[in-house]
């Protein structure tokens, strides 16, 4: 027969604390993402690195350097936390992160850069001002040159102001890859950015918005127009589109 002091004392306690060594231990996993395997680091508060293993190397390097680099133990993980599969994948809100380690700044950055929609672009400038500095556009760009989670950060949806893809922390064909999987067509974004056009405006609407907009897709032909920058759309009579917020 159960003591029934016993069995209080047990509904009030919390459950074994695995958590305890979840809070000092960091896990790894490998899992599948969109352009081969990636390597994840995961702590008690969410996903903390992550890194396409082809990128990344052998793994027992990629480990150590994690262990050197955050002094903190990694082992592991019993399974993929909640929310990263589906986010690699492309569906879902994607798991929690745990990016405490950044500074305000950079942890800005990358809030303001995780709202850029699938299949849509834009500029490091256009990042730095919805960030609050318009005029850290470098400092935007380090921030992104070092995501520790980028594919859950899409930074590979940010680019240069004259239009070119830029860089990428696995390279650049990487970048092309995964924004052409996203239904990117950067021949015609090369090619208006070649004739001076940087955003699209219907006259219809009197609304104007970067070419990979949702809204900018679908002007007709007939009722298109394209400007070199805001102020000209403006001086035309446009308004700058309230989704995608052109500068």
């Amino acid at each position: 027969m159960t003591d029934p002091v016993l069995a209080a004392l047990r509904d009030l306690a919390e459950p074994a604390p695995a958590t305890l060594a979840d809070r000092v231990v960091d896990g790894w996993l490998r899992v599948p993402g969109p352009l081969g395997e990636v390597y994840a680091v995961v702590g008690a508060r969410g996903v903390r690195l992550l890194r396409p293993a082809a990128f990344a190397g052998e793994l027992d390097a990629f480990l150590e350097d994690y262990r050197s680099r955050h002094g903190r133990p990694v082992r592991p993980a019993p399974r993929a936390p909640r929310g990263l599969l589906p986010a690699l994948r492309g569906r879902g809100e994607g798991p929690a992160l745990d990016l405490g380690d950044l500074t305000p700044f950079a942890r800005e950055v990358l809030a303001v850069t995780a709202r850029i929609p699938a299949g849509q672009i834009r500029p490091y400038g256009w990042v730095a001002r919805e960030a609050g500095h318009p005029a850290a556009v470098r400092a935007v760009g380090t921030v992104l040159a070092r995501n520790p989670v980028p594919l859950l950060v899409p930074c590979h949806r940010v680019v240069r102001s004259d239009g070119d893809v830029g860089q990428y922390l696995s390279g650049r064909a990487d970048k092309v890859a995964l924004l052409e999987r996203e239904g990117v067509e950067l021949a015609h974004l090369e090619a208006l950015a070649a004739a001076g056009t940087r955003l699209v405006g219907s006259d219809t609407t009197g609304v104007v918005c970067f070419p990979t907009c949702h809204h900018a897709r679908r002007i007709t032909t007939a009722h298109r127009h394209g400007f070199p920058s805001l102020a000209r759309a403006r001086a035309a009579g446009y308004r700058p589109c309230r989704d995608c917020r052109p500068s």
